[in-house]
């Protein structure tokens, strides 16, 4: 059973709306994340039985919880929206893990809201899917993410524009669901005190240092810079695209959240767009830091009452901003340097960087392989590297370079730098073709044994198995995936 501890609950009554979940026809249970629900002090065979899969569905409401609709405005492809809020989703409770820490169970798909401004409410299988595996995914890359405890299915269908389809349910997991939006919201009608709340509530919650500042706020503001900053560094060195980057998806925890229309790079191509909205690529793979910084900026804006003065307080909302760049280039050079081969940072290694990256842009190298390929380079093996770049002249002279730098690394052998190599490269992503070819097989076939196989790969995704060797292959010129969808 759930252990609930409500925080966010006790806030007034203008940051939520309270409401239970919509009941479902007929709950099904597709999956339960077994050493996640073990984090938690959950028991799993509980959350698997009829029990619990009524939990989970919304069908029930457990003791302790005190489900609610959290409000939060958001700036939407650079327009701003007042009012958004949980549309399709209900915060039902929280919990603490076994360390202490704090954690949301909030169910997706739930049914409607006050905020659901004219939606459904609900969530299609396809979706549900892909935040399940794509969540997992990230967690298992060692980025900060929301994560999924559990999906299951509603037995009835959602009527979308491909027309209908299965309905699911997903109970997420997160730090906080609070988001830049949601500071916004109070920011935009002038609530003063409801910032102030928030900013508190935030403080206590998720930096707590920052209360013994002598300006809370903008240590708050400081905080969430530098946990962005690291946060987008990290998608950038595993080529991952969020595709929706609105303040309403920007989480002040630090967490990847809102897993909509998002993928990973295949070819690489920094201007590399596969959500359908995104019309005009304000969200494309080599806009995210910027944006991000954007966000952020969105964030201070709301912040400002409480940072001080008039012109002071903007001073000092530009200062902790301008921090920003520096903060995300420290991170995202160590984690190329890292991906690269190089524990020592040296004055031309972003250039030699650089000109990698630009063999890669100019082939269409494939991301993920291409560099893993280049940590079997470092181990001796030069044969497939150079087969990817068929040998070019321009090629060999990189080549050439990195070898040379690479015996600037003192200490280690060629055997131990390709195995630290391979810590900073995975082997396996959630390629597109293949999380689409488990939508479908759930949704057409019913059949659940490909999610499962591709759970389980994605579980090690920096530990190479001959048996999974095609899980590491590119796709076909007939399975790329080039559009992705939001799917409400």
């Amino acid at each position: 059973m759930f252990t609930f501890d409500n925080s966010y609950a006790r806030l007034p009554e203008r940051f939520y709306a309270k409401l239970e979940p919509t009941k479902v026809a007929a709950p099904r249970l597709i999956q339960v994340n077994v050493p996640l629900a073990r984090e938690l002090g959950i028991d799993p065979d509980w959350l698997a039985s009829p029990e619990g899969v009524a939990v989970l569905s919304g069908n029930a409401i457990p003791e302790g919880a005190d489900p609610l609709a959290m409000a939060y405005a958001g700036h939407q492809f650079g327009h701003f929206v007042p009012q958004l809020g949980d549309g399709r989703a209900i915060l039902l409770g929280e919990v603490r893990a076994r360390d202490g820490t704090r954690y949301d169970i909030h169910l997706k798909g739930s049914g409607r809201t006050p905020f659901s401004r004219n939606g459904d409410g609900r969530a299609a299988l396809g979706p549900v899917l892909r935040e399940y595996i794509i969540s997992e995914a990230m967690h298992a890359l060692g980025i900060p993410t929301t994560r999924t405890l559990a999906a299951v299915m509603t037995g009835e269908n959602i009527r979308r524009e491909s027309g209908p389809l299965p309905g699911a349910v997903l109970a997420r997991v997160s730090r906080s669901h609070v988001r830049v939006g949601t500071f916004e919201f109070f920011a935009a009608r002038g609530d003063t005190d409801a910032v102030r709340l928030l900013a508190d509530y935030a403080i206590e919650r998720l930096y707590p240092d920052a209360a013994e500042a002598s300006n809370p706020a903008l240590a708050l503001l400081e905080a969430v810079i530098a946990r962005t900053a690291e946060l987008i560094a990290r998608w950038q060195c595993v080529g991952f695209i969020h595709g929706v980057m609105n303040t309403d998806n920007t989480s002040i925890a630090g967490e990847t959240i809102d897993y909509g229309p998002c993928a990973f790079m295949d070819a690489y191509s920094p201007s590399t767009v596969f959500s359908s909205i995104d019309e005009h690529g304000r969200y494309a793979y080599d806009q995210q830091p910027r944006i991000a910084w954007w966000n952020l900026t969105r964030f201070a804006e709301a912040l400002l009452p409480l940072l001080g003065q008039g012109e002071s307080a903007v001073a000092l909302a530009q200062k902790a901003l301008d921090a920003y760049p520096v903060l995300f280039e420290t991170a995202y050079r160590r984690g190329l340097r890292a991906k690269f081969g190089f524990a020592v940072e040296r004055a031309d290694d972003v250039q030699l960087i650089g000109e990698f990256l630009g063999l890669m842009a100019d082939l269409r190298a494939d991301f993920t392989l291409t560099f893993r390929q280049l940590c079997d380079s470092a181990g001796g093996n030069d044969a497939p590297l150079r087969a990817m770049f068929e040998s070019s002249s321009t090629f060999e002279m990189w080549h050439d370079k990195w070898r040379q730098r690479l015996t600037l690394e003192n200490g280690s052998s060629s055997a131990q730098r390709a195995l630290a190599m391979r810590a900073a490269n995975p082997a396996y992503i959630p390629r597109n073709h293949r999380v689409e070819a488990v939508i479908s097989a759930a949704q057409e076939r019913g059949d659940s044994i490909p999610f499962n196989g591709l759970l389980n790969v994605l579980s090690e995704p920096y530990r190479e198995s001959s048996k999974f060797a095609a899980y590491a292959d590119p796709p076909k010129h007939d399975e790329i995936v080039r559009q992705t969808f939001c799917g409400t």
